[in-house]
């Protein structure tokens, strides 16, 4: 029973990990600080730009 019992759980922490594994990401990927400082001054820029206009 308790080999039985193992091997269940083993399967379903597998089952558990591959369904997991495809659904859809809740967290969004990580960007570095560099890149951040880059699109911030990016936005910061166009909005110059938008408000000169």
């Amino acid at each position: 029973m308790n080999r039985r019992k193992k091997i269940k759980q083993l399967l379903k922490a597998h089952a558990k990990k591959a369904s997991a594994k495809l659904a859809p990401q809740s967290k969004s990927k990580y960007i570095c600080k560099a890149d951040r400082l880059k699109l911030a001054a990016e936005s910061s820029h166009d909005s110059i730009i938008s408000s000169e206009s």
